[in-house]
C-alpha cells in the first residue's frame, strides 16, 4: 500500500505540474505578451564539471525537463519516458539534446546527478547550478517550483512536470509530458529532429 504522504506528495507536484503546464501553454499559443517568452539567456555547470550557457544547446533541438533526484514519481517516471523513447528514435536521438536540470542544487551534487541518471539513457545530461543560476533559469523557462517541507526536517520539491521542447535555434516549440503517449512524444521528437538544420528536413548545415 502506498503511503498516505506519498499520495499527497504526487498529488502536489500533479497539481504544480498542471499550473506550470497551462503557463507554457499559454505562450505557447501565443495569449501571452513578449514577457512571457519561454527561455533565454542562462549559465549553469554540466554534471561533468564544464561550465554551459544557452548556447550549448544551439544547433540541435532540445528536450529539457527541471526535476531532482530525489523525486518519488514524477521524475524517474518522466526520464524512463525519455530514455524509452530515445531508444526507440535511434541514431536520430544522437542529434537532440536531452537534458535533466536539478532544481535542488544543495543535495543534488554532481557526483548524484551522475549517479541517478546512470539508471536512464546516457544521452541524458545533468546541469547542476547554483542556487542563483538555478533559480534564473528556472524563471526564463517558466519552470514553477516550491520547497515543501517534510517531516523530521527533511523536505521535497513541488515543480512543473512538463519536458520542454526547444528547436534547433534554442527557441519554444512546446510541451510533452509522461501523461502522453509514447508514441506522440517520438513523433514529437523526431519532428524537432528531422526539421532541424543540417538533417533531412533542414535547410542549412548546423552549427557546432
Amino acid at each position: 500500500m502506498i503511503p498516505r504522504r506519498v499520495l499527497l506528495l504526487v498529488g502536489g507536484i500533479a497539481a504544480a505540474a498542471m499550473v506550470g503546464l497551462a503557463a507554457l501553454v499559454l505562450t505557447q499559443t501565443g495569449s501571452a505578451g513578449p514577457s512571457r517568452r519561454i527561455g533565454g539567456a542562462f549559465a549553469t555547470t554540466e554534471m561533468t564539471g564544464r561550465p554551459v550557457t544557452e548556447a550549448d544547446l544551439v544547433g540541435r533541438p532540445t528536450a529539457l525537463f527541471f526535476g531532482f533526484t530525489r523525486c518519488p514519481a514524477t521524475c524517474p517516471v518522466t526520464l524512463q519516458v525519455l530514455t524509452t523513447v530515445l531508444g526507440r528514435m535511434g541514431p536520430d536521438a544522437d542529434r537532440l539534446n536531452a537534458v535533466f536540470v536539478t532544481l535542488d542544487p544543495a543535495r543534488d551534487t554532481p557526483e548524484a546527478m551522475r549517479d541517478y541518471l546512470g539508471s536512464f539513457d546516457p544521452r541524458i545530461r545533468g546541469f547542476v547550478g547554483t542556487d542563483a543560476q538555478t533559480a534564473a533559469m528556472a524563471k526564463a523557462f517558466k519552470v514553477q517550483v516550491r520547497r515543501v517541507p517534510l517531516e523530521g526536517g527533511d523536505y521535497t520539491m513541488d515543480h512543473t512536470a512538463a519536458v520542454i521542447l526547444l528547436d534547433a535555434r534554442g527557441r519554444f516549440a512546446g510541451t510533452v509530458s509522461a501523461d502522453d503517449d509514447e508514441k506522440a512524444i517520438l513523433a514529437r521528437l523526431e519532428g524537432l529532429v528531422g526539421a532541424a538544420p543540417g538533417t533531412a528536413g533542414g535547410s542549412t548545415a548546423a552549427g557546432g
